[in-house]
């Protein structure tokens, strides 16, 4: 393996957790390597069971409180910061992660409009107003209503998106001005801890936010049990999330857990985008969302002219060097990662799949991969494959199209190419996901619009900035005479 380091623009960095502000100092160090070459990128002062004790208690006790015209202002600074450190950023999301630099700085552009988002909801009225004379039973009243913050919130965030999935839970719940505390991947916390020292720049008091890393029953679990914190916002596993739905107790629960999202193309699809969307789906990231196209699922009738282009479209996506700007697909998240994708390969060639392109794995790299004759219950079809694998499954027609698509355990999101919208109408109808995009990947959104899945995809309860801030708050009401 090649070993360019990142070290040249990147300085091996000291962060601690930090207790409104105030780093913790436990001696207890994380150490951040860089999937890619193994070197060490940074060390993070873990926090024990009293640092969560004080970060609940700081926020409880609270501080001045924002205005909306304050937070506004707050998060607007922050994004101008974040544009103003932008390679920074970048380059220390590909150093943790392992992600090209081209989707780090992707990202940074994501987490620019989700503090953009935040601000405006910040000036933007949310109250409603209700007549009491409408029925013979009312009275000359009006009902009012407001949107009064949480008193706190935790916030639990995974791996693939180091600073776009911290922006989306932390910007919200100030922008509703509800405390945060914050507990990233241990994988990726870098970029988190740095994102909340920008906020504590742009002038956010400390009692608002606090980030935390440490063993699970000192941090995670102690803060999700906490009969203090109001809401529980978790992007991450199965497993993991329906375990905190369990032990939570009587609190708000978001959970975000994945999916397994389609790609469906029918044989009236212009299949030239056919093959760029499923190309981009399966491949950007490294795979690594889980609004990934996880399952490109072809009419019979097209499935050898798709598979075709589909193959010579996939050998521009080049694997390699993270920090090169010519790369396209960087490492996974680490080793263990990439060996359980090649096992999963391996599975679906046992039972008779046939690997076209990729698929060799080299530490924590894993070239894209194309596979053909994939059977429906294969594992990485079943279940959900986080890397750059893209199963092509066939299909006879649109019944057929629509019982495969909801055959798995999970109900995030799903693009349809199709050229008719009858067609395109009957998917939206009868697809059990959160999102159909017609004529687009699975995973298109604006950081402002709702966003979330069913199933074991998620409760069903959206995120994206606007519903966020909706959690993040309960609804007051209040009624004068009129």
């Amino acid at each position: 393996m090649k070993e360019e380091v990142l070290t040249e623009t990147i300085n091996i960095i000291k962060l601690a957790s930090l207790v409104a502000g105030k780093p913790v100092s436990s001696g207890k160090q994380l150490y951040i390597n860089n999937p890619y070459n193994g070197q060490l990128v940074g060390t993070v002062e873990m926090a024990n069971l009293s640092d969560t004790q004080a970060a609940v208690k700081a926020a409880l006790k609270g501080g001045t409180v924002l205005n909306r015209y304050e937070r506004y202002s707050i998060l607007e600074k922050a994004r101008i910061l974040l544009l103003e450190r932008k390679e920074e950023f970048a380059q220390l999301i590909t150093a943790e992660s392992g992600l090209c630099i081209t989707e780090s700085t992707y990202e940074i552009g994501r987490a620019h409009d989700v503090l953009l988002f935040s601000a405006m909801e910040c000036l933007n009225d949310d109250g409603q107003v209700f007549s009491c004379d409408i029925s013979p039973n009312g009275k000359q009243r009006k009902i009012f209503t407001l949107r009064e913050p949480l008193k706190l919130a935790v916030a639990i965030t995974p791996f693939n998106h180091p600073l776009n999935q911290v922006a989306h839970k932390i910007a919200p719940a100030l922008a509703a001005g509800t405390p945060v505390i914050l507990k990233p991947s241990e994988k990726t916390p870098l970029t988190a801890i740095r994102f909340v020292e920008l906020l504590f720049e742009a002038g956010l008091p400390p009692y608002m936010l606090s980030v935390l890393l440490g063993n699970t029953k000192d941090v995670a679990e102690a803060l999700v049990q906490n009969p203090e914190v109001d809401i529980v916002s978790f992007t991450g596993s199965v497993v993991v999330g329906k375990r905190i739905a369990q032990t939570a107790g009587y609190k708000k629960v978001i959970l975000e857990l994945g999916g397994n999202d389609p790609l469906i193309i029918l044989e009236d699809a212009n299949l030239d985008l056919g093959v760029v969307l499923a190309a981009e789906g399966a491949f950007r990231n490294s795979g690594q969302r889980c609004t990934g196209v996880k399952r490109i699922l072809v009419q019979e009738s097209i499935s050898e002219e798709f598979t075709k282009r589909f193959v010579e479209k996939a050998k521009e996506y080049t694997s390699g060097n993270p920090a090169d700007p010519q790369t396209k697909v960087g490492t996974v998240i680490d080793e263990q990662a990439a060996i359980y994708l090649e096992n999963v390969v391996d599975k679906a060639v046992a039972q008779g799949a046939k690997v076209l392109l990729g698929g060799k794995r080299t530490g924590a790299l894993l070239e894209p991969t194309v596979i053909i004759n994939v059977p429906r219950d294969a594992q990485m079809v079943v279940q959900e494959s986080f890397g750059p694998l893209a199963p092509i499954l066939t299909f006879k027609d649109i019944d057929d199209a629509i019982q495969l698509s909801n055959s798995t355990a999970f109900g995030l999101s799903s693009g349809i190419v199709t050229a008719n919208m009858e067609n395109a109408i009957r998917f939206v109808k009868e697809l059990q996901v959160g999102t159909v995009n017609i004529n687009e990947v699975p995973g298109y959104r604006t950081e402002r619009s709702p966003f979330g899945g069913i199933k074991d995809s998620g409760l069903g309860i959206k995120e994206g900035v606007v519903e966020a801030i909706k959690c993040f708050t309960y609804v007051k009401t209040f009624s004068m005479p009129w």
